[in-house]
């Protein structure tokens, strides 16, 4: 083996020795929304978020999704990017949701959202589409 496969080799080595891995945090998340057309819905969601630069990070929730008017449940499906400025967030939201016992079973989701956030609870606004319908609702998320 020739010096320099061996100084990159154990480079190679050193670095996943000392490297860190990534802290990711869980939260239990409740939403509630009011939907163009007068529907309402109540959202339990499980997220989990990952820091990818100094003041972002990266995160997906799921979970259950019981619509007033219609009856209907669904398993809302996101994916986000987020900004922390100090005790505020920003984030935008985009990913599916599958609504059971509707016409469609697939539904597009895309959100703006933006709130107040400390160590332990994140409190916030939300303002979107869900298949075509503006979507404005409240977010409350509690670390686990």
């Amino acid at each position: 083996m020739r010096p320099r496969h061996v100084l990159a080799l154990l480079a190679t080595l050193a670095a996943l020795a000392f490297a860190r891995p990534a802290a990711a945090s869980v939260d239990l998340g409740l939403g509630a929304d009011w939907i163009q057309g007068g529907t309402g819905e109540l959202n339990l969601t499980l997220g989990v978020e990952s820091w990818l630069a100094r003041k972002i990070t990266v995160g997906g929730r799921f979970g259950a999704a019981f619509f007033g008017n219609s009856g209907n449940m669904g398993v809302p499906v996101d994916g986000y990017l987020k900004l922390h400025l100090q005790r505020i967030y920003l984030q935008g939201l985009v990913g599916p949701w599958f609504i059971f016992d509707s016409g469609d079973l697939f539904h597009f989701h895309g959100a703006f959202g933006f709130g107040l956030e400390s160590r332990n609870v994140d409190f916030g606004l939300e303002l979107g589409v869900l298949g075509g319908s503006t979507m404005l609702g409240l977010r409350l998320a509690f670390s686990i």
